[in-house]
């Protein structure tokens, strides 16, 4: 059944994918009506994390932000499509890095990099950034349950020579490269809800106290990597501009969980800035009515 429902959808996403960019997003536009004013794809759930987390905004302006979200969240999908057989010029053309020379110089240091970063702006040409520096990239990922799409998904994000690992791979393939002696830069997306089971750290993420992934901290002291986040700002539609900032060069420098913090504050000063670039369909504060009694 798995490989049936790949080869019926693998011929319509090829077919998306080389759309040029002008009709890739009128594509886009026809999907947003579909997704947000026909089915109404988890309007709620972005509804209620607005209205949790902006307690102060009038309905109005809700309803923008919900607009704005939904045709970015569109533009997203179909981005992510163009991934299969984009060029590499017009990557470069709209994925754009501001200050790449802060990788490499850690790269000259033979500092290895945890870079971590949010469910903000743009992640999906981030590989491209494997064309800039001295670092081999590794990326985690959450499998996907179609083992088809899985493999696809791994090979179009390995064209630039990035590896995707899932959660379950990401400590023994560190362990290996560290050990190996290899020079890594390795991605972690670090603002999603972890399981109550595995928290060992909430804090406060836009004013609302929840549990907070710590692997990616964790990871980088027990391999004595540098930790930088990378911040994405939409210049206009399918145009994006990048820009790396240390969040600790030596993480042993650094009590526990506080470079967690470090990072979640940097993704709640993108949110404040745009809030519509952030990806509102995911449940982030599901668990802010189940603070232990240590952390109120």
């Amino acid at each position: 059944m798995q490989f049936l429902i790949y080869i019926l959808v693998y011929p319509l996403i090829w077919l998306i994918s080389i759309l040029p960019f002008r009709l890739l997003y009128a594509f886009s536009d026809g999907l947003y009506i579909i997704i947000y004013k026909l089915v109404g794809y988890r309007k709620k759930v972005v509804q209620d994390n607005l209205r949790l987390v902006f307690p102060d905004k009038p309905e109005s302006e809700i309803k923008t932000i919900t607009e704005k979200f939904y045709h970015h969240f569109c533009d997203m999908m179909v981005e992510a499509i163009k991934s299969l057989t984009i060029s590499e010029k017009s990557m470069n053309e709209r994925l754009k890095f501001t200050n790449v020379e802060l990788i490499n110089e850690f790269g000259r240091q033979n500092r290895s990099i945890v870079l971590m970063c949010g469910h903000y702006g743009s992640w999906e040409w981030i590989f491209i950034l494997q064309k800039h520096v001295i670092h081999k990239g590794y990326a985690v990922y959450s499998k996907l349950s179609n083992k088809y799409f899985d493999r696809l998904v791994k090979k179009i994000r390995a064209k630039y020579n990035s590896t995707l690992i899932s959660t379950k791979e990401t400590v023994p393939t560190l362990t290996r490269t560290k050990l190996n002696g290899e020079l890594t830069i390795n991605g972690f997306v670090s603002d999603q809800s972890p399981q109550l089971s595995r928290t060992f750290h909430w804090s406060e993420f836009m004013g609302i106290k929840v549990p907070i992934h710590t692997g990616a901290e964790m990871l980088a002291k027990r391999l004595d990597m540098s930790v930088v986040f990378f911040g994405v700002k939409r210049i206009k539609r399918g145009f994006y501009e990048v820009t790396f900032e240390t969040l600790a060069a030596n993480p042993h420098d650094f009590k526990d969980y506080e470079i967690s913090d470090l990072f979640t504050k940097k993704v709640e000063a993108q949110i404040y800035e745009a809030p519509e670039y952030y990806l509102w369909t995911h449940r982030r504060w599901k668990h802010r009515n189940s603070v232990p009694e240590e952390f109120k």
